[in-house]
């Protein structure tokens, strides 16, 4: 049988791509979320900087058909409250093996941040079970395949700097995954309340993503 942890690693690996919001009202945070998931998104992020999250993370928990997790998790204290609120995944800007540590003893994956090969390295060797590049590499593609060329073995999955034109060529390049934050949830966007433009381009996000699938089955 599956664990709980192995279950939402398959998700994201499958899913490849996740919607982060990241914003100061808690009501939009919602609609907006509701919004990718309208447009396709199945993996869903909702940051600890975001005013009501651990509420947000209980409401969209309860939903079948998407993977919740919580983003800027810094302390073990915030992976407890985080999992008991529904959170499936968490994500950190840093990496902290007491952040790891309890993620991996609540059964849930862990992606912490890391910049440097280094860094990712040693992200993995504490049990990452995906690494989050961050913040935006210089080079982007380029660096990405040049930290995969000696240690193919990393899950990499860069949340800044992907937009709906390049995340394709990350995939190709050997990600695991990609994560969307303004690209998706355009700040103009969200103080205008334009959902329905923030809904356009998760489909879209999600065409290009299937469309990547389907030419090539083994990805």
């Amino acid at each position: 049988m599956k664990t709980l942890r192995a279950e939402s690693v398959e998700v994201i690996a499958r899913e490849r791509i996740s919607a982060i919001i990241r914003t100061s009202d808690q009501s939009v945070a919602a609609e907006a979320i509701g919004a990718a998931i309208e447009g396709g998104f199945r993996v869903v992020e909702f940051t600890l900087t975001t005013p009501g999250a651990l509420e947000l993370i209980s409401q969209f928990s309860k939903r079948s058909d998407v993977l919740v997790g919580a983003g800027t998790v810094m302390t073990a204290a915030a992976v407890k409250d985080t999992v008991a609120a529904g959170a499936r995944f968490i994500v950190s800007p840093i990496c902290d093996a007491a952040v790891l540590t309890e993620a991996a003893r609540l059964d849930v994956p862990s992606l912490p941040g890391a910049f440097t090969p280094t860094e990712m390295e040693h992200a993995h060797r504490l049990g990452a079970d995906f690494v989050k590049v961050f913040p935006a590499p210089p080079g982007g593609v380029e660096f990405i395949r040049a930290v995969l060329a000696p240690l193919p073995h990393l899950r990499l999955f860069p949340t800044g700097g992907i937009t709906a034109d390049n995340f394709v060529e990350y995939l190709k390049a050997g990600c695991a995954g990609v994560g969307f934050v303004k690209s998706l949830f355009d700040p103009a966007d969200l103080a205008a309340c334009n959902f329905r433009a923030i809904r356009d381009r998760a489909s879209d996000i999600i065409r290009r993503r299937n469309a990547w699938k389907d030419a090539c089955p083994s990805s």
